[in-house]
């Protein structure tokens, strides 16, 4: 079937769009998946990265850009990120730290919605921020209840244990401390889509002075509530 448009620049760039789905690449592995030539695969890549419509991860590969996230919001497309803003907010005053939504793209973990605290001392993270998964709450939930043979790839290198994302399936969230970023600590839990799938984890994060040792024990309800709220949001939608 010929899926080509009539404006061949759009159809090669959505060639690239497309190769990025499954994850990060590099420009050999852009040229593979399309098939365009090298030069045309980088030219494009550079021009869609300029629109933030493809990103670099920390290994410099092409990734899918935030613009994107953005776009499917604003079209009401993705629930969750329609649905996220609200709930965010929320959460963010009822325990008066930033609150956000990732979800893992690869090896790594992209913040694809926010609410930062107005004022005071504060772990801010703007949307689109590409975070490690071997360290932090968020990547310890979004890595929890993967298959097993992804999961051991990710514990290599990890700051965290096997035995550690066994007590988060258990509890149903995460903490860390010191994690991620020395004096910050964060509190996590799954979102899940209508079938079950653990899709995003909602966080708050704040300095360690305000969270404690024992930050789960300050927030880890209202983390659970914020995450329940957005997978009711998915199972609702799926019901339409």
């Amino acid at each position: 079937m010929d899926n080509s448009s009539g404006v061949g620049v759009l159809d090669k760039a959505a060639l690239v769009l497309t190769a990025l789905e499954s994850g990060p690449a590099t420009l050999a592995g852009l040229v593979a998946g399309t098939g365009l030539a090298r030069p045309t695969a980088h030219r494009l890549a550079v021009a869609l990265e300029h629109h933030r419509l493809v990103a670099r991860d920390m290994q410099g590969r092409f990734v899918l850009g935030p613009r994107l996230a953005e776009l499917s919001a604003a079209a009401g497309e993705d629930r969750l990120l329609a649905t996220a803003g609200p709930v965010l907010a929320r959460l963010r005053d009822i325990t008066g730290e930033s609150a956000q939504l990732w979800r893992r793209q690869g090896e790594h973990r992209v913040c694809v919605a926010a609410a930062e605290r107005p004022s005071g001392l504060r772990d801010t993270i703007p949307v689109g921020s590409q975070l490690t998964m071997r360290a932090g709450s968020a990547a310890q939930v979004l890595l929890a209840w993967e298959d097993p043979e992804r999961m051991h790839r990710g514990l290599q290198n990890a700051a965290f244990s096997a035995a550690a994302l066994s007590g988060i399936r258990r509890r149903g969230w995460a903490q860390s401390i010191g994690e991620r970023e020395q004096g910050v600590a964060s509190v996590s839990a799954p979102v899940r889509s209508p079938g079950g799938k653990v899709i995003a984890a909602v966080s708050v994060s704040g300095p360690l002075e305000r969270l404690s040792r024992q930050p789960g024990r300050m927030h880890a309800p209202a983390v659970l509530a914020a995450a329940e709220r957005l997978s009711e949001s998915l199972r609702r939608a799926a019901a339409e």
